[in-house]
């Protein structure tokens, strides 16, 4: 399976084989779901805090005497059913992380790929060079592209201009390929590909 590899002008420069068992395979929607599912989880912070009526203070006195007022019965300010009291089954610091083995990562991600192959999502870029890190330069190299919505760049290395040229604009995220995940690829609606990038996942996933 071969594609186009542009340059920066959207001008064919060569042709890339895609090996199937990286971007040819049949998605597998079970697992990218999992995947999906464990991802949104662990991005949970699990912070959320509230103060149980052991927690909040005051409450060290019997607000009045048990007969003789005509009121309820009380023990102490910090009941849950008085304002500024306790919070009864209030949330608490709690992990939410969740684990999928190495190699359904690794099927969801080919599953991901595969996925944008057939879609018509992917554009192999010979090599993305930013020379400042300016959002105007990126911004032309996607409208050059004719590229608009959700776009997911992914490059060979981290490249420090096109990160900080590409972080005001919205809709765009950029990744190294060592960083890649199959979440960023399924959110995508277009996906750019350093050819390099494109050897380097092939060199990693494939006949593995």
């Amino acid at each position: 399976m071969k594609v186009d590899v542009l340059d920066s002008k959207g001008k064919k420069v060569n042709e890339i084989t895609l090996k199937k068992e990286v971007f040819g395979i049949e998605p597998n929607t079970i697992v990218l779901s999992q995947y999906v599912r464990v991802w949104r989880a662990n991005q949970r912070q699990g912070t959320s805090s509230t103060l149980t009526r052991g927690e909040v203070s005051g409450g060290g006195k019997k607000p009045w005497k048990q007969k003789g007022t005509g009121r309820a019965r009380v023990g102490s300010t910090r009941n849950p059913i008085w304002t500024h009291g306790g919070v009864s089954h209030g949330p608490k610091p709690k992990d939410w992380r969740l684990s999928l083995p190495k190699k359904l990562r690794k099927l969801a991600l080919i599953s991901a790929l595969s996925s944008a192959v057939s879609e018509n999502k992917l554009t192999v870029l010979d090599k993305i060079e930013i020379k400042d890190p300016k959002s105007k330069l990126v911004k032309d190299l996607l409208t050059t592209l004719k590229l608009e919505g959700s776009v997911l760049i992914v490059s060979n290395g981290k490249s420090q201009n096109l990160v900080l040229g590409a972080r005001n604009i919205s809709n765009l995220t950029t990744t190294p390929v060592t960083t890649l995940n199959a979440y960023d690829v399924l959110r995508a609606g277009k996906i750019i590909l350093e050819k390099d990038a494109v050897l380097a996942l092939q060199k990693k996933y494939a006949n593995k």
